[in-house]
């Protein structure tokens, strides 16, 4: 029982030795794979709907169902999807299966690389658990839903350098590399902001530090942007790089907001470990409530010339 007590008392203070933490690491990575593989096979019972689901952008925009309309139209590049190959459909349906596990999933795996974080923080930091997951699951979906929605625009422009009187043939596979690849680029993109959140929930990055970043995250945004987006064209790159400058300024007004009410409750908070607090000088009463405590453990150590001396002076003070 003493064991188990003593054993639960340093998890709550998140002291573990490093066999332990590599051993949580290894169950926490375990459970992910385990949810992303059972939702992995429930996707593959509906790779029919997902896969029209994923091509539908491309065929709408650049597809060459209608080769008349498109000529008309001053002879807009189009493309064939192909599948090459005995094998490709069936890895084809792995892939379109294994990246939906990883998309819908992101609940699971989201909750344990929190609850692998969580034993280093305080317990009042720990009730943050389920706003991390429920904070990023939803700007993980918002960017996989961006990066499926400037699809049709990635595609017509990388078309544009089709040359005269030759045709397009895409093939399914590199298309879904294109949308995987996308899909958490941008996804992961999204979970910067709650990041720096979590970095100043625990101490390790202040909001008055974050904010004399800007100048450089904002260049890191962009140059993120430019190599994330596989056209490079600006809009694209401004449609990826907005919303997440937007985020990430919605993560400072936060973590300025955790500064102050951190500095509220407790004044020292912002001091560093080789800084001394300031001391008040105006005196205070003392609480009769505490000398009434702290008597009888004062003076069942003393002698009888000490209690004495203790009961006629204010030396207990």
């Amino acid at each position: 029982m003493l064991k188990t007590a003593r054993k639960q008392d340093k998890n709550a203070e998140g002291r573990m030795p490093l066999a332990e933490h590599l051993r949580e690491l290894r169950n926490r990575l375990l459970k992910s794979v385990l949810g992303v593989l059972v939702v992995t096979v429930v996707a593959a019972v509906f790779y029919k709907e997902l896969i029209d689901f994923l091509l539908r952008p491309i065929l709408d925009s650049v597809g060459c169902a209608d080769r008349s309309r498109r000529q008309a139209n001053g002879g807009v590049p189009c493309a064939d999807m192909t599948v090459n190959g005995l094998i490709a459909p069936f890895s084809i349906a792995l892939k379109v299966s294994l990246m939906s596990g990883v998309v819908l999933a992101s609940p699971i795996w989201l909750y344990q690389l929190w609850a692998f974080m969580a034993p280093g923080l305080h317990t009042r930091e720990r009730k943050y658990a389920l706003a991390f997951v429920g904070a990023g699951v939803p700007l993980f979906l918002g960017g996989a839903v961006l990066a499926y929605v400037i699809l049709p625009q990635t595609a017509t422009v990388l078309l544009g350098f089709t040359p005269q009187d030759t045709e397009n043939l895409l093939p399914v596979d590199d298309y879904l590399d294109l949308v995987t690849r996308m899909v958490i680029v941008f996804g992961l993109a999204f979970e910067l902001p709650l990041l720096l959140v979590l970095l100043n929930i625990t101490k390790v990055l202040t909001g008055k530090r974050l904010a004399g970043w800007w100048r450089g995250m904002l260049m890191g945004i962009a140059l993120f942007s430019a190599f994330a987006t596989p056209t490079g064209d600006p809009l694209t790159m401004l449609s990826l790089a907005a919303p997440i400058a937007l985020l990430c300024v919605i993560a400072l007004v936060i973590c300025l907001l955790n500064d102050r009410r951190r500095a509220r409750n407790d004044p020292d908070a912002g001091l560093g470990d080789d800084e001394a607090s300031p001391l008040g000088l105006c005196p205070q009463d003392v609480d009769a409530a505490e000398l009434v405590y702290a008597a009888p453990h004062v003076t069942a150590q003393a002698g009888p010339d000490q209690e004495r001396r203790l009961n006629g002076h204010d030396d207990i003070t």
